[in-house]
């Protein structure tokens, strides 16, 4: 029977309760040089705050080399009573030195797949999906890389695959890499924001494609991608994809709004375009199925 790979063990999909889909208690990146979340205490506040809105679990993006702290999110979800769901996987290659890459590169997919099955850097605590990154309206060397080393762990594991997206951009092009060429199946494609390329268009080829449709985070570069998400959302909806999308909040910098303003200010404003009984779906029930493997 499939399960939600929680840092605790496994846990039934329809016990997640309500879902931020793509978020970091703990992030590092030489691009974010002075911004990294790494306190534990401060990791503590946020989730504490996302569970006092009725928060059940939150999906970490974080993957490989980033900064996870594996060991220290079996204490945060047990204290705190909210479910944590670590990854695995590599994101762009930018935000790793090229000595880490060189340590992992002809090893990936068995990387994958010893985190998501054995667990992760010995602590025991198993990855329950696995991130990966395209480029600005393409795919260079090391996404194909990495997606065909996903691809593989997908097919042994089971696993979803989550994208990010750069700026939105690429969605059509790692459908067609991982799908068309790699054979995953589409619906364990979760493809990551989506709210910050509002083009219509390219939202409906890829939920008619199958894959799911994460919108994640406000935008850190102008608001106009924000106020056109509840509209996207809608269109989708109305297009008959709702079981397609998923909501996250993609806290990144300490300066983030987050998970806690997601449940705090995005939801209510979805629900007045979304209407309650869709709002919950997207909260709750895609995410069970798209968590769980």
């Amino acid at each position: 029977m499939s399960a939600a790979h929680t840092v605790l063990g496994e846990v039934a999909p329809d016990r997640l309760g309500v879902v931020a889909a793509h978020d970091h208690l703990f992030i590092r990146s030489p691009l974010l040089p002075g911004q990294e979340l790494h306190d534990v205490a401060d990791a503590a506040v946020r989730l504490s705050g996302f569970g006092a809105l009725g928060g059940g679990t939150v999906v970490q993006w974080t993957p490989y080399g980033m900064g996870r702290r594996i060991a220290e999110l079996p204490s945060l979800s047990r204290d705190l009573g909210v479910h944590i769901i670590a990854a695995t996987g590599l994101h762009q290659a930018a935000h790793y030195t090229a000595e880490l890459l060189d340590s992992v590169r002809d090893r990936l997919a068995e990387l994958f797949v010893t985190e998501l099955t054995e667990g992760i850097g010995g602590t025991g605590v198993r990855a329950g999906l696995i991130k990966v990154a395209g480029g600005f309206h393409g795919l260079d060397a090391h996404a194909v890389s990495t997606m065909r080393a996903a691809a593989e762990a997908n097919r042994r594991t089971g696993a979803p695959i989550a994208v990010h997206l750069e700026l939105g951009t690429g969605a059509l092009d790692v459908l067609d890499l991982l799908c068309g060429q790699l054979g995953v199946a589409p619906g364990s494609v979760i493809l990551g924001h989506l709210n910050r390329s509002p083009d219509f268009t390219v939202h409906r080829l890829a939920a008619e494609a199958g894959a799911r449709l994460a919108f994640d985070g406000p935008s850190r570069a102008n608001h106009a991608t924000d106020w056109r998400m509840p509209d996207a959302l809608r269109a989708l909806a109305d297009a008959g994809f709702a079981d397609r999308l998923l909501l996250g909040g993609d806290t990144v910098t300490p300066d983030t709004p987050g998970m806690s303003h997601l449940l705090r200010r995005v939801v209510p404003r979805l629900e007045l375009t979304l209407g309650k009984g869709l709002l919950e779906q997207i909260l709750v029930t895609n995410p069970a199925r798209a968590y769980a493997w």
